[in-house]
């Protein structure tokens, strides 16, 4: 989970390469360097801690003049976060330069191999493993040394590589990690993820697993492992530029949730025609969709906790039996998959480790697949038999609130469509919940601006020490997002529970003044769940309560009540996690915490 920038032009490199890294900080915050060729030898720069620390450090990249360069912000794998560990990397006489994201998982063999040959190691990293084997290999010949470390390294990694001997080339590499190249107007420009490159070029090169790229000032070539010559075509990026800057919000997990609206109908809009959902990327006949006897979804994080909610769809509104699993678990419990399986993979950058093996896996055993995913051409949408995007745009915060809303909206589309060929849900009852979704961005955007309200009651809790989430059915699953959002990026220990479960252990835990916030937007659950709250103010605890208008009943039992709007009983996601987004922003605020990039976290998590 780093992030890597590369640049050879006719234009100085270092400002570049910093600007590039500033753009892809929330993929890793904990040390930064960069490299540059100086016409006679290759400079180098890093620093422990912000990016900014490496700007100061090279006074914006004016201490490296140079044309040819690689950058590198790093969250630690391998050796704690200093400077002998940040990135780049050079071999022992500094000829050859290396930065990387991923893991190389046999590197404790590599490096004995290499100390035995007399090669010394100054850091605690995979990453010097590389470097020192390239020089091992190299001959002359920088393709060819290339190839051969590639065939002798297990794991993942996206490498920047630069010769001192090849002054006019960098070489880009990919397995399992991210990276696209571009041409620029002046040059070529490598990068981890989109928001880097979008200020110098629109039209990028996916990089697919086990290719290699020599870039040139004017010119790029594509290779395969095996050295054999490659033809790709490039694909244009419609993202806009601003949409990756703040745009005057203190924060861009805020600016993020005011832009949910948009992202909700950006994702529904263009798929409902003529009282239809269409969805022309799914690929499947009407004989597919009602010949699914089984969905599995696969997911990590936030995307799981949508999974967890569209199971409780899927099968109360169109009758398919559905499981949802833990990417990390999913492979590992030998999973039962046939042709009757539809394997819905959900993760917003569409580079997730867990999700990609998963992925890998269920085709393997002869599921299809379908991705949800948010990155046009990322690995997931490129390897998954079909995929669905999501369009929430660039999500720079490390924790997810736009993206976790589209993701919402597409399973929402998915189950009603499911639904309606199935014959579960007549045309009229699609009609009304189509309304209904319609409805979702205003409604979204009426609880947003209550946001000093949430802010208030924010303040009352910044020195809590446990927090307890509780909820039935799909209120359960958005208990499970609003406890990561707050423990995320608070720090605050935060647990969210079924709230059946209770009385079979949790409860032990609530004392005087623990708060506890209660989820309670499903009718037939209501009584259930005033009873569970009532269990919990018995013993003490503060009560929130998140709940429909109308709902009076609940504020005999809660000692602060948020109403949300009436809406689908199978939307209400949608709508009551703002308030829960809103409530873990400010008390991170309030902690003063750095809200976009919490400590130990990335965004993009492309190690397993």
């Amino acid at each position: 989970m780093c992030g890597i920038v590369g640049y050879i032009g006719n234009r100085q490199a270092a400002p570049i390469l910093l600007d590039g890294l500033s753009k892809l900080e929330y993929r890793g915050y904990d040390s930064a360097g960069i490299a540059v060729y100086n016409g006679e030898k290759i400079d180098m720069v890093k620093a422990r801690g912000r990016l900014k620390v490496l700007g100061e450090l090279s006074h914006g990249g004016e201490i490296l003049p140079g044309t040819v360069g690689i950058g590198h912000t790093r969250w630690a794998t391998h050796g704690s976060p200093s400077d002998k560990n940040a990135h780049p990397h050079f071999n022992k006489d500094s000829s050859i330069v290396v930065v990387h994201n991923g893991i190389i998982e046999n590197y404790l063999k590599l490096k004995k191999k290499l100390e035995r040959k007399g090669y010394e190691f100054v850091s605690e990293t995979d990453t010097e493993v590389i470097a020192h084997l390239l020089d091992y290999y190299y001959t002359g010949n920088p393709l060819q040394a290339v190839t051969k470390i590639m065939h002798r390294m297990e794991g993942s990694y996206a490498l920047g590589i630069i010769f001192r001997d090849h002054p006019d080339e960098v070489y880009a590499v990919r397995k399992d990690s991210p990276l696209i190249v571009g041409h620029t107007d002046d040059g070529s420009i490598i990068a981890s993820d989109v928001p880097a490159v979008l200020k110098y070029t629109r039209n990028v090169y996916f990089i697919e697993n086990e290719e290699i790229v020599r870039l040139t000032r004017e010119d790029m070539e594509f290779f395969t492992v095996d050295e054999e010559p490659i033809e790709k075509t490039p694909v244009k990026i419609d993202w806009d530029i601003n949409a990756a800057e703040k745009g005057g919000y203190e924060h861009f997990m805020l600016k993020e949730m005011y832009e949910q609206p948009k992202a909700i109908t950006d994702t529904f809009s263009p798929r409902i025609k003529n009282g239809k959902i269409v969805i022309e990327e799914l690929g499947m006949s009407e004989e597919d969709i009602q010949s699914i006897r089984k969905i599995m979804i696969v997911a990590c994080g936030s995307a799981y906790h949508t999974g967890v909610t569209s199971k409780y769809i899927f099968e109360d509104l169109a009758r398919i039996p559905v499981e949802v699993d833990l990417a990390s678990e999913f492979r590992y419990r030998n999973p039962i998959l046939d042709a009757g399986t539809l394997v819905l993979v959900i993760s917003q950058s569409g580079e997730t480790a867990d999700t990609l093996a998963a992925l890998r896996e269920s085709k393997k055993r002869g599921a299809r697949v379908l991705g949800i995913v948010n990155v046009v051409g990322s690995s997931i949408a490129r390897e998954a038999d079909n995929v669905m995007y999501t369009w929430a745009g660039p999500e720079i915060a490390v924790a997810t609130t736009k993206a976790y809303s589209a993701q919402l909206i597409a399973l929402y589309l998915l189950a009603m469509k499911f639904a309606n060929i199935r014959g579960i849900l007549p045309d009229e009852g699609l009609s009304r919940m189509l309304e209904e979704l319609r409805a979702l961005p205003c409604q979204v955007e009426m609880l947003l601006n209550n946001k000093e309200r949430i802010q208030r009651f924010a303040n009352r809790y910044l020195a809590a020490k446990d927090i307890f989430f509780i909820g039935r059915g799909i209120d359960y699953a958005i208990s499970l997002e609003g406890s990561l959002k707050l423990k995320e990026i608070s720090y605050i220990h935060s647990e969210a529970y079924a709230a059946g479960e209770l009385k079979h252990g949790t409860i032990s835990l609530v004392e005087k003044g623990t708060l506890v916030a209660s989820v309670l937007t499903q009718r037939e659950l209501y009584k259930k769940m005033i009873s569970n709250m009532e269990e919990v103010r018995t013993r003490g605890a503060f009560v929130l309560a998140v709940t429909n208008e109308g709902n009076t009943e609940v504020e005999r039992v809660a000692d602060y009540v948020i109403y949300i709007p009436e809406t689908n009983k199978y939307f209400t996601n949608s709508l009551a996690i703002i308030p829960l987004q809103l409530f873990g922003y400010y008390i991170s605020v309030g902690r003063g915490c750095d809200v976009d990039k919490p400590r130990n976290l990335a965004k993009s998590v492309t190690v397993e």
